[in-house]
């Protein structure tokens, strides 16, 4: 027999090795917390104490480093284990992504120690599109805030909270508030079908204390913002697809009960549920090479602003931005299909509550909710056709001439 020769583990298995127990242990719990509504306080905090959250902070700035590439695989694997995790953590993502672009070594260092942040973007109305009543008003050294917002994913597990907010002479910015600041409110009323544990409630701003040093005006962000915070979607619906995978082949491997008409003795030996199980692998698998490929596009758009391309920048942000919708439009009928299949793998006895393989689809489906993908797709067909650019920055409100009547 030939011996084989033991390789040195990649980088990516070494990362990897370093989080699987940690994603197991979440793995175990998943269908509990789904029945009893368990909030993810203790997991969140425990990825940041695992330095999951700074990851891709620079790691002279205490954080890892690693890739974009490596990041989303990683990314994809936790959402596999608690998708609600994946996309709680979205705005804490996409934030780290902001301030690399902009090179803020002081938040970086403040998520490298243990920061985690969450968001309070969207205006609960009435207001038009593009309307922001959140107010920001300065005081002494200072600002104070004053405002509602709703969809603030995560906010209820951070540390800190971004809104949005506009000036009196009309200016956007970005106030980052403690959540335990004195005036602030964050409110569990998320009562979606799908990803019931994401925190994606209301949350109060009361004449709210904001330091200067604290809010970040509109210029600073990169250009692929909007196509970074659709990866992260991705990458979410990447992991439900492969938990999809894993639940239903671990339910055919252990299942005895089978049909006179079917084509094995046992559910594991019948051709026709080989096939379905193999059909479901395969909408895993494309999901996430889609996820690796725009996650690829984003490093090189942040090489490309370190280097001081500009040109090239400017068309490796476009194609970010592209290539996220592209994504977004296959991947999210793909992971609906497989949440969806995986049922005609099984008997009845597979839609039981306690078992909770429902909210595969379910959260496939709240998480496909956002952004709608018949817009994207436009885009898509727009660029094709015309080489249209995207429109890398987007607001919902209430359309002209309605009452305003606030409905989100």
């Amino acid at each position: 027999m030939t011996a084989h020769t033991i390789t040195e583990p990649t980088p990516y298995t070494q990362l990897a090795a370093r989080f699987r127990p940690l994603f197991q242990r979440f793995a175990a719990g998943a269908a509990q917390r789904e029945t009893e509504r368990i909030l993810l306080h203790s997991e969140v905090r425990q990825l940041a104490d695992a330095g999951f959250t700074s990851l891709r902070v620079p790691a002279e700035l205490g954080g890892s480093g690693v890739s974009a590439q490596d990041f989303f695989r990683l990314l994809v694997e936790l959402a596999a284990a608690e998708s609600n995790l994946a996309q709680a953590l979205r705005s804490h993502i996409a934030f780290v992504e902001d301030r690399l672009y902009a090179n803020d070594t002081e938040w970086l260092r403040r998520v490298a120690d243990g920061a985690v942040l969450g968001n309070a973007w969207t205006e609960t109305g009435p207001v038009p599109v593009g309307g922001v009543s959140t107010a920001i008003t300065p005081d002494g050294d200072g600002y104070r805030v004053n405002g509602t917002k709703f969809y603030t994913t995560g906010s209820l597990y951070a540390d800190w909270i971004q809104t949005g907010a506009r000036t009196d002479d009309g200016g956007d910015v970005i106030a980052i508030v403690r959540r335990d600041a004195p005036g602030v409110e964050v409110i569990d009323d998320w009562d979606g079908f799908g990803q019931r544990l994401t925190a994606s409630g209301t949350t109060v701003f009361r004449d709210v204390h904001v330091p200067g040093t604290d809010v970040i005006t509109q210029t600073e962000h990169p250009p692929y913002d909007t196509g970074v915070y659709q990866l992260i979607h991705v990458a979410t619906l990447a992991g439900i697809a492969r938990a999809a995978v894993q639940d239903v082949a671990s339910a055919v491997r252990g299942r005895t009960r089978t049909f006179s008409h079917g084509n094995g003795t046992r559910p594991s030996e019948d051709i026709q549920v080989q096939q379905v199980v193999g059909e479901v692998s395969a909408l895993a698998f494309a999901s996430e090479a889609a996820v690796l490929r725009v996650a690829e596009l984003l490093q090189e758009a942040y090489e490309a602003h370190l280097g001081l391309l500009p040109g090239e920048a400017d068309e490796a942000a476009i194609a970010v931005e592209f290539a996220s919708s592209q994504a977004q439009i296959v991947v999210t009928e793909q992971v609906q299909r497989a949440a969806s299949l995986l049922f005609n793998a099984l008997g009845a006895s597979s839609t039981r509550s306690g078992l909770q393989l429902d909210r595969h689809w379910r959260n496939a489906r709240t998480v496909s909710s956002h952004n709608p993908v018949i817009y994207k797709a436009r885009v898509v067909g727009d660029r094709e056709i015309n080489g249209t650019v995207p429109q890398f920055v987007w607001r919902a409100g209430d359309a002209p001439g309605t009452s305003m009547t606030g409905g989100v």
